[in-house]
């Protein structure tokens, strides 16, 4: 019996590239060795190269589409491993495993459309599984690999709990989320920057409307219900605060807020923010903070302001 040639790497890439979730699981697997042997060759033995080579995994799985050459697969997967083990030894502050990859030549979305469109399609395929998490590990995912609150001291600190369970929150999601890549490689999946957009508009018209002091539109008024809850430093002690009165307290001591960047899941939604204080301000902000909300129905059940601190 004659047994077919396993597919080749670059056979792998392309489907990947294509949307195919089992490729990439077997571009993984068959290239699990070395990736973990560059981790181990920088960080030691410890949960340090464990947590590198989960990041490298996740970062793959958004930036495969980037891979230029992909017979050369396989130098591409340890150069994010070994991004990602350096930010661990350096403690940038940089999304986790993105670092150092400019020298990549990512294809031009303009001259090449149809890699455009296969990114659009992963992207959309990966923020379909996130979906599928619960909101607590969509949180601890989103924030560390699509914001800049990154490092573990601060995701525990925007989410009010202690390290060991944002490293636990983190190991839970990216195994659920493989999974949940596995469950949803064959569907239809939501056109993901367009949920983003929604979100950004939202963002602005709040942040209009608080400025100019002006009653919140109806629809979105509609996001903000008389049950949602304020939680964190500016909430009151003891008492249960809704967000928008805070909101109008800000504004009326001369701080100013600018939306930077907005991560959206249907389920969690993160808005971050520059913050400009009145020349005269005795305790100033920050200079940045991040909304952090959970939300059902569209509406906003919860929102926690944090003021990322630079990592240690």
């Amino acid at each position: 019996m004659v047994f077919p040639d396993p597919p080749t790497d670059e056979e792998l890439t392309l489907r990947a590239q294509a949307g195919e979730s089992g490729a990439l699981g077997l571009l993984l697997a068959r290239h699990q060795a070395p990736m973990r042997a560059v981790a181990l060759s920088l960080l030691g033995y410890g949960p340090d190269a464990e947590d590198a080579m989960q990041d490298a995994f996740v970062t793959a799985l958004r930036r495969i589409g980037d891979v230029r050459d992909p017979a050369a697969v396989g130098a591409w997967l340890r150069a994010v491993v070994r991004n990602a083990a350096r930010m661990r030894l350096r403690a940038v502050r940089e999304t986790p495993g993105l670092d150092g990859l400019d020298h990549l030549h990512l294809p031009d979305p303009v001259t090449c459309p149809d890699k455009a469109i296969e990114r659009h399609a992963m992207r959309d395929w990966i923020w379909s599984a996130v979906e599928q998490l619960p909101a607590q590990l969509q949180l601890v995912l989103m924030l560390r690999h699509f914001t800049d609150i990154t490092s573990y001291q601060q995701i525990a600190t925007a989410c009010g709990v202690p390290v060991g369970t944002v490293r636990s929150r983190l190991n839970q999601a990216r195994g659920k989320l493989a999974e949940a890549l596995l469950s949803t490689a064959e569907q239809a999946h939501d056109d993901a920057s367009a949920l983003t957009e929604d979100s950004r508009q939202e963002a602005v018209a709040t942040l209009q409307a608080s400025r100019l002091g002006r009653r919140l539109p109806q629809e979105i008024a509609e996001l903000w219900p008389e049950e949602a809850e304020l939680l964190g430093v500016l909430a009151e002690p003891g008492e249960r605060s809704h967000p928008i009165p805070a909101m109008r307290q800000n504004l009326d001591k001369g701080v100013r807020q600018d939306l930077r960047h907005v991560v959206a899941s249907r389920d969690v939604t993160i808005w971050e923010m520059d913050v400009t204080n009145p020349a005269d301000v005795a305790d100033p902000c920050p200079s940045t903070l991040a909304w952090l909300m959970f939300r059902k129905d569209r509406k906003v059940r919860t929102l926690r302001v944090v003021f990322p601190e630079p990592p240690r």
